[in-house]
């Protein structure tokens, strides 16, 4: 029977072409306009590396104003500091109490390339540790990482992005070749594939939907060569002294710390020793305000940080309504053409044909309404995406897709309004007396 009412619906359709057209619409603007909101929403707060999230945590200790709290526009009353000073992390770095720990911070240089026909250009800097690598799967084309040895021996090495590798290299296997940045000779250790965790939730305040660093160096060379701080910077106190030297030795802070901890006994281990390391740096005089530290997993991280921004939830919750304002005029419509059958449907019941059946016949018509609307929704949601895209640029270029959940899920979503908006008209087409349509026939 369904078979034969799918085709009974194609028919209808095909009667009342205008009519039809009309509800198809109203269903795809709506279904457009939510898709394209709950796209980007989704995105934003979607497991970036859902095999570890629940096994990375972000360190937090604070050592902030003692009269004054931090304060990251938070709901948190006094939050501790969303990143840490040189001296902090360092010191939990030297200490490697996880399993595995990368501490990190954003800068930037000048690449020579050696083609003498290519303009040099400025890329980006991710400083950071060997285990940084191993800690977010970061895929390789060409060669790998450094080692821990390396760290502390603070050699010339680097790590390519794909992108700067192609830019460099033309796309070649450059592991064991030089390059110059910053005024620095520069080996090529490895070559990344591509790689982009969206949100970038390892350096959210740099930037949650920004692309990932062009080049990978050992997180010391920032001391030893003097590069410069990029990203956000925060101090509470000037710092003692002048230049380079002092800056890092103060109380400003412009680092990130991960560190993987697979099981809880290891969670509780390690914020007991940052209770330690803080307790041991009150007797020296530093971290005047009251023990605050903390072990933030990855999607706790990302919902402290409001990564998803609440302009984006009310536009969500505004297309909804908008989505209800589209089913009420479908309603409307499907009044009108079901009533336009009367005579037919009063015919149906005058030879047999239950209400149960006519329910059902009129439902699937509503249905197949719906999906022709979620199809041309599709279309609108993927038209409002590159609008965003066009808008926004760069920043939510990774965030302006439709996947195949979405895709499932705007169909699903038609088919339901559409045979929830049809219900009542349904309702009453069903209980259209035959005996007084026979008589007007």
């Amino acid at each position: 029977m369904f078979s034969y009412y799918l085709k009974l619906a194609c028919k209808s359709i095909k009667r009342n072409p205008i009519l039809s057209a009309l509800m198809v619409m109203a269903i795809a603007l709506g279904i457009g306009a939510s898709i394209t909101t709950i796209t980007v929403n989704y995105l934003m707060s979607a497991d970036p590396i859902p095999q570890k999230s629940k096994q990375l945590f972000y360190v937090q200790v604070d050592s902030w104003d003692p009269n004054d709290a931090y304060s990251d526009n938070s709901d948190d009353v006094s939050p501790p500091p969303n990143q840490l000073t040189w001296t902090e992390a360092t010191n939990l770095m030297a200490a490697s109490k996880a399993f595995r720990q990368a501490a990190m911070a954003k800068s930037g240089g000048i690449i020579e390339p050696q083609d003498q026909d290519a303009k040099p250009f400025e890329a980006s800097i991710r400083l950071t540790f060997a285990d940084f690598f191993s800690m977010f799967d970061v895929p390789f084309i060409y060669g790998s990482g450094w080692d821990q040895q390396t760290d502390t021996k603070r050699d010339l090495v680097v790590v390519l992005s794909k992108n700067t590798n192609d830019k460099v290299f033309g796309g070649e296997n450059s592991v064991g070749r030089n390059f110059v940045m910053a005024g620095n000779t520069f080996r090529v250790l490895g070559v990344m594939d591509d790689w982009q965790p969206v949100p970038k939730f390892y350096d959210i305040g740099n930037g949650a939907f920004d692309t990932p660093e062009e080049v990978y160096m050992p997180f010391y060379l920032k001391e030893e060569l003097e590069l410069p701080n990029w990203g956000n910077v925060n101090c509470w106190k000037t710092p003692e002294g002048e230049g380079f030297k002092a800056f890092l030795r103060s109380e400003c802070i412009n680092f990130q710390m991960w560190v993987e901890l697979p099981n809880q006994a290891e969670q509780a281990q390690y914020l007991a020793f940052l209770d330690n390391y803080v307790a041991e740096q009150k007797s020296l005089g530093r971290f005047p305000r009251p023990l605050n530290n903390r072990l933030s997993d990855v999607m706790t991280w990302m919902e402290t940080q409001k990564v998803v921004d609440q302009d984006a939830k009310l536009m969500m919750w505004l297309s909804f309504m908008f989505l209800l304002v589209c089913l009420l005029n479908t309603v409307g419509l499907l009044l009108a053409k079901f009533s336009g059958k009367a005579a037919e449907i009063g015919l149906r019941r005058a030879v047999g044909a239950s209400k149960t059946e006519l329910f059902k016949q009129h439902i699937i018509e509503a249905g197949c309404i719906g999906l022709l609307g979620g199809v041309v929704g599709l279309g609108l949601a993927a038209l409002g995406l590159q609008g965003v895209k066009s808008l926004y640029g760069d920043f939510v270029d990774n965030l302006a897709s439709l996947d195949a959940s979405m895709m499932i899920l705007a169909l699903s979503l038609a088919i339901f309004s559409s045979v929830l908006a049809g219900l009542y008209p349904t309702w009453r087409a069903c209980n259209i007396a035959p005996a007084s349509q026979l008589k007007s026939q």
